[in-house]
């Protein structure tokens, strides 16, 4: 089939299709592709001008990395040409082509060839051009060579990583009884690079760096890395590109840890009597493990970003960490409720499936960080907000009108002692001595008249709490509001509460919105028209004190009790 469609020209889309099912099937079963291997060598050589010309080259270059080890005695001249014509694909084209002929370079020379002088020259020759580059630039950084060698620079930062990726240079093979640490001086190199006032640059340089700690992952450790994805990471004014780049490079490096953990289990099962194997898995799993903890804050943290591709590449990150069990999902816990609010469904889903996860293996995690949760989704949805001078709103805007938090409360609802615990936690924020930000009440109020409740018991619950929060907190309020008022006359004190309570009514059962009650002159204006008495109106403004700061103080607490009324009258 595959040689039929290439008489109709090499991009046509059913080679294409044919190449990658081929792939597929090498994937899972590489030894059916074994015979095939040197029809598969000659399309290395197709004239690249499509897409679908790329995507056959890249095809290709998987399914020989995965069929070629497994020929048994393969000719010489077979092995030479695939070098050769992968040799060609790196110089020649752009990164995926780079990046998989580099793959394939490495399955052929370290399992087959072992051709490391062929490796090793074309590496000196990228390295080579860096350091010039870089020599060139300390000289003079505005020098106008640099300008005209920027794609040469692009490509060497880009390649130089990819082969220090699949190949260990610091290996005799390579360098032979050189006392040169290779893998600190290409450290240093892309470390220069990503100080590079071009963006460009520093992304490449970054990518660069993530294939070389693939390698060799003890570089993470080093303090000018950890300082470099630190800073990059939680700097609030750094590019959006090299944030994703960083997350990337950790999502990548936890893909191939996973890979190889995988590939070591398949092998100790071939050998299980001899060995112990869990000695091998724990170093290196230890090792990522290590790395994680050091950048798992800022990872998370990353959750509260504007652009959705960036929390898109933490939320990755942080499910292989936590798949692969090499962090406490303890700490993750508040941060992916957090994240199940997300306004985009795969998003929420994959939070939400990592709590489903947690909460099997460990009962009543959720429930302990439930509320740490609800207040970071709060962050996540103002960081999300694009129109600031709205208020964040804690239900979905669409036909469901559904809680952000819903997955939280239905996943709690099921213990009743712990979803009462959960409720009246919420409810306790809105208490006067909570001292907690209007907004946040707002969404929190939101987020419980929509929770989806199955049982009455569930909402008469918080009434029932309303209630007597209302008849402590209320009753302080009315208190304080009276204290606040000049006494002089006795007479004066009646009005007094009576516009308080008025207010109070009026709020509760007519107001739409919190912003009814933000200040205590609207509310007396309303006085105002209801009263039919000048005496009475008279009577209350001169019992209003000269400094306005505690009525203020009371308007603001009042927020929350009034928002307790609304949410009562709703359930």
């Amino acid at each position: 089939s595959v040689a039929d469609s290439d008489n109709k020209g090499v991009n046509s889309g059913r080679l294409v299709a044919c190449i990658t099912t081929l792939f597929l099937f090498s994937k899972i079963r590489p030894q059916l592709m074994v015979k095939h291997a040197m029809t598969m060598q000659t399309y290395l050589t197709t004239k690249c001008s499509t897409q679908n010309d790329f995507m056959v080259i890249c095809n290709v270059a998987k399914i020989l990395e995965l069929v070629v080890p497994l020929m048994e005695h393969p000719s010489e001249t077979f092995l030479a040409t695939i070098e050769e014509d992968l040799m060609k694909l790196i110089i020649k084209y752009g990164m995926t082509v780079v990046q998989h002929c580099v793959s394939c370079l490495g399955a052929v020379v370290n399992k087959v060839t072992q051709n490391f002088k062929f490796v090793w020259a074309c590496f000196n020759r990228y390295y080579g051009a860096l350091s010039k580059l870089k020599s060139q630039h300390q000289e003079d950084p505005n020098n106008t060579i640099l300008t005209a060698n920027k794609p040469a620079l692009l490509r060497s930062l880009f390649t130089v990583g990819a082969l220090c990726r699949h190949f260990d240079f610091d290996q005799k093979d390579f360098k032979g009884n050189s006392k040169v640490n290779i893998k600190d001086k290409v450290l240093e190199l892309l470390m220069y690079f990503t100080k590079h006032s071009d963006e460009e640059v520093q992304t490449k340089a970054i990518i660069g760096l993530g294939f070389a700690f693939i390698q060799h992952p003890s570089l993470m450790f080093e303090q000018e890395v950890k300082t470099l994805y630190n800073i990059i990471l939680s700097d609030k004014n750094c590019s959006v590109n090299l944030k994703i780049q960083v997350l990337k490079n950790l999502q990548t490096y936890l893909q191939e840890e996973d890979t190889r953990m995988q590939q070591a289990d398949r092998d100790w099962k071939k050998v299980a009597k001899q060995e112990d194997l869990k000695e091998m898995g724990d170093i290196s799993s230890g090792m990522s493990s290590s790395i994680m903890q050091l950048y798992l804050k800022q990872v998370l943290e990353a959750f509260f970003h504007t652009q959705s591709s960036v929390r898109h590449f933490a939320l990755n990150v942080i499910a292989l960490t936590l798949n692969q069990g090499l962090i406490h999902p303890v700490q993750c816990v508040p941060y992916l409720i957090a994240m199940g609010t997300d306004p985009e469904p795969s998003m929420r889903n994959k939070a939400d499936q990592q709590l489903v996860e947690i909460d099997k293996k460990y009962a009543g995690f959720i429930h302990m960080k439930a509320v740490a949760g609800m207040k970071m989704s709060y962050q996540v949805q103002q960081a999300i907000n694009t129109c600031p001078k709205d208020p964040v709103r804690g239900f979905r805007h669409d036909e469901s009108s559904n809680a952000l938090c819903s997955h939280l409360y239905s996943m709690i609802r099921g213990n009743r002692q712990h979803r009462r615990a959960f409720l009246i936690s919420l409810l306790n924020l809105f208490d006067d001595t909570a001292k907690t930000e209007v907004n946040m009440l707002l969404y929190i109020a939101d987020n419980l008249a929509c929770f989806p409740y199955q049982t009455q018991e569930e909402p008469l619950f918080i009434m029932h709490h309303i209630d007597i929060t209302l008849s402590v907190s209320g009753s302080n309020l009315l208190q304080s509001f009276k204290e606040s008022m000049v006494k002089d006359k006795k007479k004066e004190r009646k009005p007094a509460s009576e516009e308080e309570t008025e207010s109070d009514s009026n709020s509760g059962s007519e107001s739409e919105s919190d912003e009814e009650a933000s200040k205590p002159r609207r509310l007396r204006k309303r006085v105002d028209s209801d009263s039919d008495e000048e005496n009475d109106i008279n009577a209350v403004m001169k019992c209003l004190p000269e400094n306005s700061a505690p009525l203020i103080e009371f308007a603001n607490v009042s927020q929350g009790i009034l928002l307790l009324l609304m949410l009562k009258q709703h359930l």
